[in-house]
């Protein structure tokens, strides 16, 4: 049976050459980055060249990089450790609370401390998105307060892959004086990133998302830009993040970082084609199939589409004993029993949200296989529909 992995967007397969790099640092290159021999020079050579490999892909220096255990703790580093440093110098002193700006369609990793902060009498605004999944820079604009000092708004959504306009909130960040963070681990390595002109002070990415291992990812702080540290112990990342460093996985996202960055242009346009491939021959094929969030600003390589009268989780189970691998929405909200917070954030109902699934592609993926997820998903999509008749097949708009 040919097995379909089109789930790229929860993790990509490591790349043969990413395992090449790590794999002395799991044997004879075991030294501890922090000693002063030569055991221990060998290890932080990988790493600072790890380094200048992460801050080339996002236009960066290499000294504003900061490595990290993955997307989430780097997403929760620019949270927590901007308004902790902003609480910590406002001391006592009366005044509003501080406030931050957000989306409601961000990762859990932005959501989840964000509502943590809530609890320690911080203000979060949760602005909406449109219905094609994109936030309106007026309506971040109209969040700001005087004591706003954050703004994180994701660059590329993980569930339905559109791009949000960053780099104009940027501009208004800058405008206004406030710390502009941005999640961009759906998007980097999918389309260029360039933290200057996006105006951008922190940015979050993750290497298993494009060929890098587990366990590896980094944060971008901007020159200048003050945190507080999660971690407290050693003076490790120039004591911006405490603890002995992944050397392996970290010469593994380095070398992901370069395979990425040499073939950027050519290896988007190619899975672009290959996803507009898919999705139109699902739309003409399947009744009532339509696409969530804009069709145009997203990431080349995602596709969420709705199926009225298919249950995604039935569907899901259905396609993967057919040996195709996809998604109701993010791999760290699999089980749960509520609809996608994106797709009702975005406008669909409880019940649509249900009918959908997302479809990411990577670098691995063929055109054999994308004709092969066409039959899959149309054939699974009306053996769901058959059983379960009494579900209308509402009409593409």
């Amino acid at each position: 049976m040919l097995r379909i992995y089109l789930d790229h967007n929860a993790t990509t397969p490591v790349h043969p050459a990413v395992l090449e790099a790590m794999l002395p640092y799991l044997a004879a290159e075991f030294g501890n980055p922090s000693s002063a021999h030569r055991f221990g020079q060998r290890a932080s050579q990988a790493i600072e060249g790890a380094r200048e490999s992460v801050a080339a892909l996002v236009g960066a220096r290499a000294s504003e990089i900061v490595f990290t255990s993955g997307g989430t703790e780097a997403d929760n580093t620019a949270i927590f450790g901007v308004v902790g440093h902003a609480l910590r110098k406002q001391g006592k002193s009366a005044g509003a609370p501080l406030h931050l700006i957000t989306t409601a369609i961000e990762h859990d990793a932005i959501l989840n401390a964000c509502r943590a902060l809530e609890g320690r009498g911080v203000s979060v605004t949760y602005v909406p998105a449109g219905r094609d999944g994109i936030v309106s820079l007026e309506a971040i604009r109209a969040a700001i307060r005087p004591e706003t000092v954050l703004i994180s708004v994701m660059h590329a959504n993980n569930e339905i892959g559109t791009l949000q306009p960053v780099e104009e909130i940027g501009a208004v960040a800058s405008q206004a004086d406030i710390f502009f963070h941005t999640d961009a681990v759906q998007s980097a390595g999918k389309v260029p990133i360039d933290v200057n002109r996006l105006g951008l002070d922190l940015l979050s990415l993750s290497a298993h998302k494009f060929g890098g291992p587990k366990g590896a990812g980094a944060l971008f702080i901007k020159r200048g830009v003050e945190i507080d540290s999660l971690l407290y112990g050693g003076q490790n990342e120039r004591g911006r993040r405490a603890g002995t460093e992944n050397v392996a996985a970290i010469a593994g996202l380095g070398k992901a970082c370069e395979l990425v960055r040499a073939d950027l242009a050519e290896a988007s346009a190619r899975i672009s084609q290959l996803r507009d491939r898919l999705e139109n021959g699902l739309l003409a094929r399947v009744p009532g199939a339509r696409v969530n969030g804009d069709s145009a600003r997203r990431v080349p390589n995602t596709s969420n589409l709705m199926f009225p009268g298919a249950e995604s989780e039935s569907l899901i189970i259905a396609l993967d004993l057919a040996g195709l691998a996809c998604s109701a929405g993010a791999a760290c909200s699999s089980g749960a029993v509520e609809p996608s917070h994106v797709l009702t954030a975005v406008g669909l109902s409880p019940e649509e949200a249900r009918t959908s699934i997302r479809l990411s592609l990577g670098r691995t993926t063929t055109r054999e296989e994308i004709d092969s997820a066409l039959e899959l998903i149309s054939a699974a999509v009306a053996c769901q529909r058959s059983v379960e008749p009494r579900r209308e097949v509402a009409a593409a708009p």
